[in-house]
């Protein structure tokens, strides 16, 4: 890492200072994505370990996105400020030295705890990797790197379920946090003395950082969650209030942002049309999936009696589809236009999650799960290029970044609530044997659930964005 915040030595992605650079983001960013894949498989395993029944594998998932949702934006910002190679770094080193402390846990409350700080050191970790990239490359090489980026880090989505779930059967869960370590001290390794700085101060000096916004954001999204999940061991009242209260305070972070000079969430971008409509379908389908995704692996292993392993394979064509086509829809947005693919793909993903609510009891794999997999995974990779476009495509080139920061946020956010509201809604609240009728009876309509949240994220699309038609040259509308 150099010291100081002169202008940024431009790398060439052959030479060993840019393989360097390429290493240290790419296993930065994919131990960030291989932790959220290889975890969900592993939540069985925790639950039978710690106890605490459903509730404790929701806060195991939700207590990282707590933090990674409300402080990726203020991780963002920091990179800005002093420079994405010093908060790259620190965030891999918090990253590997908390996930040691995961590993060793003794109960679920400092597991829950532990995921908090790490989701607060991948705030740091995940947006710095692709801004290095982006900025660390020669102009003839740039593309080149974020594409080398893009598809090794996306490899560790693709083999997260796979490895997740040969630790749990082979190993034990802790050790889908133990194998963090050596990545993180890898990518500490690759990054020091490497990552060229990058120029400080350019938010200018009378900037601050929004913590009290990014505390406020969190604090009020932490109370929410806190009286869907505890509601059954709260009370009613209790619960209602929690969640009041945090919607309270998030509505309060609003206001507050709307009379900063430097937003940390720049509202005025929600007054596009398109920006809006693309992130409120994020929200919906994402939030169907991070759901989903939970009560599979739970329904597959604790009911239907699949090992770790095969939990994780059963799900792998979701992440392999989104992974292999979703670079090469961007052709067929642009014959078919983005409206069309983002009311059609969610509508396609709605069809595999109602397919998932034939799982239960034993359940083959090839007649049953297969088929649900494939229509969810072909109905995302049909709905994430067209979201990117769209949003891209809504705002000015050089509101580019922080526009994608926000559908970041938003993407976790989904995550968050749903994991933590779906299984309310479907009367899962409280349950402690995850292999009885209860579960089984409440996954099959958590199913129906996250299906018609993919269909209202379908509906958005459909509503909310303009047909397809041709612009005039220099015209701002949005073609969806």
């Amino acid at each position: 890492m150099s010291a100081g915040h002169g202008p940024a030595r431009r790398l060439a992605l052959g030479s060993p200072a840019g393989r360097w650079v390429l290493a240290a983001t790419v296993l930065g960013s994919g131990m960030a994505l291989l932790d959220t894949t290889t975890v969900t498989v592993a939540l069985p395993a925790i639950g039978r370990d710690l106890g605490g029944g459903l509730a404790t594998l929701q806060w195991v998932l939700d207590a990282y996105l707590l933090t990674l949702a409300g402080l990726v934006l203020l991780g963002a910002a920091l990179g800005e400020m002093v420079g994405h190679d010093r908060v790259f770094l620190a965030g891999a080193a918090g990253f590997g030295v908390i996930s040691i402390l995961c590993a060793a846990s003794p109960g679920g409350l400092v597991l829950v705890l532990g995921r908090l700080l790490q989701g607060a050191a991948a705030a740091l970790l995940v947006p710095g990797g692709l801004a290095i990239v982006s900025t660390a490359f020669t102009a003839e090489d740039r593309g080149r790197a974020i594409g080398a980026w893009s598809v090794i880090s996306g490899t560790a989505t693709v083999i997260g379920p796979l490895l997740g779930g040969l630790l749990v059967d082979h190993a034990g869960w802790r050790w889908v946090f133990w194998i963090n370590v050596p990545l993180a001290l890898a990518a500490a390794g690759a990054a020091w003395g490497h990552l060229p700085a990058r120029e400080g101060g350019s938010r200018g000096r009378g900037d601050r950082l929004d913590i009290v916004g990014a505390l406020t954001v969190t604090v009020g999204l932490g109370l929410a969650v806190t009286g869907l999940i505890a509601g059954h061991t709260l009370g009613v009242a209790l619960s209602v209030a929690a969640v009041v209260a945090g919607l309270a305070v998030v509505v309060g972070f609003g206001i507050m942002e709307t009379r900063r000079e430097h937003p940390l969430l720049p509202l005025g971008l929600f007054r596009i049309r398109a920006f809006t409509v693309a992130n409120l379908t994020t929200l919906f389908v994402y939030a169907a999936l991070s759901a989903a995704l939970l009560l599979v692996v739970v329904e597959l292993q604790a009911v239907a009696g699949y090992s770790a392993l095969a939990s994780g394979a059963a799900i792998l064509p979701v992440t392999l589809l989104l992974f292999a086509l979703a670079p090469r829809m961007g052709a067929v947005v642009t014959r078919l236009g983005a409206r069309r693919l983002l009311t059609l793909g969610p509508l396609v993903a709605a069809a595999g999650l109602l397919l998932f609510v034939r799982v239960s009891g034993p359940a083959s794999y090839p007649t049953v799960v297969l088929p649900a997999a494939v229509l969810l995974g072909l109905g995302l990779a049909a709905t994430a290029a067209p979201l990117t476009t769209t949003l891209l495509e809504a705002v000015p080139v050089s509101r580019a970044a922080i526009a994608s920061g926000v559908n970041n946020a938003v993407t976790r956010v989904a995550g968050l609530l749903a994991v933590a509201a779906v299984p309310l809604a479907a009367g899962l609240a409280g349950i402690d044997d995850l292999s009885g009728s209860a579960f089984d009876h409440g996954y099959h309509r958590a199913m129906a659930i996250a299906a018609l949240l993919c269909v209202a994220g379908a509906a958005v699309s459909f509503v909310g964005l303009r047909p397809r038609r041709h612009r005039a040259a220099g015209s701002d509308a949005v073609s969806a």
